[in-house]
This record gives C-alpha cells, structure tokens and sequence, in this order.
C-alpha cells in the first residue's frame, strides 16, 4: 500500500509541476484579444489544462501524501511531513486562486468568439496570476527536494 500511495503522490506531482510549466509557456503565448480566434484558442487550452490535468493531478498528490502520513507512523513524526503538508494547503489555495480566472477566461473567450460575449470585456490574466503559478512551481519544487533528499536535510 505504501509503494502505491508513493507511486500516485510522484505521478500526481509530476502531472501538476508539468501541467504549471505547460501553463506558464501558453501565458507567453497568448495573443492580444484583437486576435479573438487564437485567444480563444489559447485561453481554450489553457483552460482544458487546468480542468483536465491540474487539479487531477493535484489530487493525486494530496490525498496519498496525505494517506501516507495517515497510515506510516514515522511519518507522522516527521517534521518534513508535516512541512510538505502544511505547504499543500498553501498551493491548493494558491491553486484555486491562480487556476479560477484561467478557467473564467478560457470561457468568456469562448463565449466571445460565439457571439454571446463582448470581446471588449475580456480581461486576460492578471500578472499576479502568472506569479501565483511561479510561486505554486517552487513551492512544489521545494516539495520534491523534502521527499527526496529528507533524510540529508534533517540532520
């Protein structure tokens, strides 16, 4: 059970720390809204990414970290633990709060290039956004360095 819950917490981060890189290089490429059908396009994908890669991939690293220290006693004493769990907290808020206005946007840019919604209105993403996603990168950065190398930072 514990090779399993380890196997799904290290797809699970590689899905999401793949799905932010993916993420942050289509927000360098987005095209100004006066080029509706490749902003659709662009704010569609990102959009599908969030939804389909990003927070199933975020899941999967949560629950089983979070089962492992449920069920293995020497995590629960473990300081490093407890960091990346407490740090799983942050980057699911920051998550949620980066990953909501790509969702909005990919749809108002749908809607726009239907006809159901003025392309005037469309916001793009805020630079803060782009920088929530950079710091949910490190923070998961510093997560793979506690899993991997915990022993050695402990001492």
């Amino acid at each position: 059970m514990q090779r399993l819950l380890k196997f799904l917490h290290t797809m699970g981060a590689i899905g999401f720390m793949g799905s932010l890189a993916c993420l942050l290089i289509l927000e360098g490429l987005v095209p100004p809204t006066s080029s509706l059908a490749g902003y659709a396009l662009i704010r569609g994908a990102m959009g599908l990414i969030a939804d389909w890669v990003f927070f199933p991939s975020f899941f999967l690293t949560l629950v089983p970290g979070l089962v492992s220290i449920a069920i293995v006693p020497a995590f629960r004493n473990a300081r490093w633990a407890w960091i990346k769990a407490a740090t799983g907290i942050l980057v699911f808020a920051g998550g949620l709060h980066a990953l909501a206005p790509i969702q909005d946007e990919a749809r108002r840019s749908a809607e726009a290039l239907a006809g159901r919604f003025d392309p005037a209105r469309l916001e793009g993403i805020t630079a803060g956004t782009a920088g929530t996603m950079w710091v949910l990168l490190a923070i998961a950065t510093v997560n793979v360095v506690l899993g991997i190398w915990r022993q050695r930072i402990i001492r």
